[in-house]
């Protein structure tokens, strides 16, 4: 009589070949997420930053930007420094670790220049829920300069 089908050893074997590959799979793809949403934390935070320089020069309007609650992962609000109305405010749909070098906020005078008392330049790490290191920094200079940096081996401060 001949044979047709698997038996259950082969149908095990391929279904426990299937459940690693499965999880292989889901793992990467959740670092993956992971990473493209810092990444996209870091362009918009350095966005915000970069608009909110040109707006204070353009409207000769002293700003202030400032972490939601007291902390940048949650956000940012753009607001005037005289009145304190809110111009634009960014919250995060998922908040992430976000580690600031120095001030709360960041203020622009009417010229788009970044003052406060002895303002030397702000770093702003994305940090990585999964690990100790922070792939994207975005970072003002004294000047007024908003870059975006990539570095692997930064670690958070605090970590």
């Amino acid at each position: 009589m001949k044979q047709q089908g698997v038996t259950l050893l082969q149908m095990m074997c391929a279904l426990t070949i299937g459940s690693l590959l499965t999880h292989l799979g889901a793992t990467s793809y959740a670092r993956l997420g992971e990473t493209l949403q810092l990444a996209a934390v870091a362009r918009e935070l350095a966005q915000a930053l970069r608009a909110a320089r040109n707006q204070a020069a353009l409207q000769q309007l002293a700003l202030k930007i400032h972490p939601l609650e007291g902390d940048w992962g949650k956000g940012w609000r753009v607001s005037q420094e005289h009145d304190g109305q809110v111009l634009r405010e960014h919250r995060l749909a998922k908040p992430v670790k976000v580690v600031a070098s120095s001030a709360r906020e960041v203020r622009f005078s009417r010229r788009g220049a970044p003052i406060g008392e002895g303002f030397v330049g702000i770093t702003l790490d994305i940090c990585q829920r999964s690990g100790p290191g922070s792939q994207h920094q975005v970072v003002l200079s004294p000047s007024g300069r908003v870059s975006l940096r990539s570095d692997e081996d930064r670690r958070c401060a605090g970590d």
